[in-house]
């Protein structure tokens, strides 16, 4: 069994999770989230605890066992202080307007880039300079703010020579060295 899924999830007294037809379902003060639950994966809840196994002794029920319990974690901890991603802007005129769920992005194309994000996830924007923009992608399933991070950094992916670019926060970007003069 994996080493993951040994470990019980605690549920929080906010939490309400529940379980049925191969599907489990967390609904917190952020929301609700569901996931199904692979056929070879016990999912037992029992005194505020959820405990995850494999049904039989195959590789596979085994791996997927401790990512079904990974997933749970995340969706409790989703429902309850949700998930955030960190991305910021670097380029002379770099800027980005977010309301709510639309997010529009001049990032040095001669037009502006709009970009709509799905249900449950939102924009803020935290600091503003003229070379630097730091963006927040907040949202309950981590999943999926990660894919609209994603989604967002490929609009202008970071460029090796001078670094600009979008990049996740904390991203270390390796910088190349120009191309000298050449001696014959």
């Amino acid at each position: 069994m994996s080493r993951i899924a040994k470990e019980p999830i605690e549920i929080p007294s906010s939490v309400e999770v529940t379980i049925s037809n191969g599907m489990i379902a967390a609904k917190g003060p952020k929301g609700t989230l569901d996931c199904a639950i692979y056929p070879r994966v016990k999912v037992a809840i029992d005194n505020g605890k959820i405990n995850v196994s494999a049904k039989g002794t195959s590789k596979q029920a085994r791996a997927m066992s401790g990512t079904t319990r990974s997933l749970i974690a995340n969706m409790i901890t989703g429902v309850t202080s949700g998930f955030e991603r960190g991305l910021v802007l670097v380029g002379t005129g770099y800027r980005a307007k977010a309301n709510n769920r639309h997010l529009n992005l001049n990032v040095g194309f001669s037009h502006p880039v709009e970009y709509e994000a799905p249900e449950g996830v939102v924009f803020e924007i935290k600091s503003e300079s003229s070379t630097q923009v730091e963006l927040v992608v907040k949202g309950i399933d981590k999943q999926v703010v990660g894919q609209v991070a994603a989604n967002i950094r490929k609009v202008r992916p970071v460029e090796p020579y001078k670094g600009k670019g979008i990049r996740y926060a904390g991203e270390r970007v390796r910088m190349k060295q120009a191309k000298g003069a050449v001696k014959t």
